[in-house]
């Protein structure tokens, strides 16, 4: 293919999203104000091409850096199914303690096969949304006396809780689902004492905020279309208007 016919190349949901976080920062940032960034996120999202994605973050740095390009051309490998980028492999265990603290693990990080947590009079937040799998199945042991420990799993993976709780307990997800194909399953297991262990399911900030953008939109088109529908209506009226008059002038 030559370079000419890159721009042509149909773009993803993901390079559309990419220039979508280009410009929450640059809105953040104070690059942008109120009325540019809806102009240009309403463009991106009905971007279909490279050539039409380009130009809409050519003027903005991405992630604080100087000058780098917005949309790269060059497409990067598939990967072979939905989660298998994330079965990255690993260590085979680690462990995390809070005694009258806390402890968190979030954002890009690699759950080994067996995670240990120990929780007493503090507590602790293991968020998996965006989080590699050292295998296909994971153990999450957690220990809570006095304290707690919550978890956080994306839609899609499949949870088994199997921890006891005595004065206290372990709490499965409320909107259990169908697990996506190839995803990983998480054990939780472990003992709770005065106090719990929370499983919940959440989407990640990126995937809440393209939510919010695109129910925004349609409300938008809903309400052109609306507009639109009310004009059109004016003009009828409008015109019949006139063919009566036409009509009593003897115009015909």
């Amino acid at each position: 293919m030559t370079d000419d016919a890159v721009p042509e190349l149909r773009a993803s949901d993901a390079d559309r999203e990419q220039v979508a976080e280009v410009l929450r920062d640059a809105l953040a940032e104070g690059r942008l104000d109120m009325g540019e960034f809806e102009e240009r996120l309403e463009a991106a999202y009905k971007a279909r091409t490279y050539a039409e994605l380009a130009p809409i973050t050519r003027d903005l740095p991405a992630s604080g850096a100087v000058a780098p390009p917005p949309v790269s051309f060059t497409k990067e490998p598939v990967d072979s199914g939905g989660w298998a980028g994330r079965i990255v492999g690993g260590q085979e265990s680690a462990t995390a303690v809070a005694v009258m603290s806390g402890f968190e693990r979030k954002g890009r990080w690699t759950v080994p096969r067996r995670f240990n947590c120990f929780a007493f009079w503090g507590g602790g937040e293991l968020d998996l949304r965006e989080a590699d799998f050292a295998d296909r199945e994971v153990e999450i042991s957690c220990v809570a006396i006095m304290g707690g420990v919550q978890v956080i799993v994306p839609p899609g993976v499949e949870v088994v809780v199997r921890g006891i709780g005595v004065m206290g307990g372990f709490e499965h997800p409320r909107d259990d689902e169908r697990p996506d194909p190839g995803a990983p399953r998480v054990v939780i297991s472990g003992f709770a004492f005065w106090g719990g262990v929370g499983v919940e399911r959440k989407v990640t900030r990126a995937e809440r905020q393209r939510l919010k953008e695109q129910r925004r939109q349609e409300k938008v088109e809903r309400s052109q279309a609306r507009h639109e529908l009310q004009r059109a209506r004016r003009e009828e009226r409008w015109e019949e208007r006139r063919e009566r008059q036409r009509r009593r002038h003897g115009e015909y």
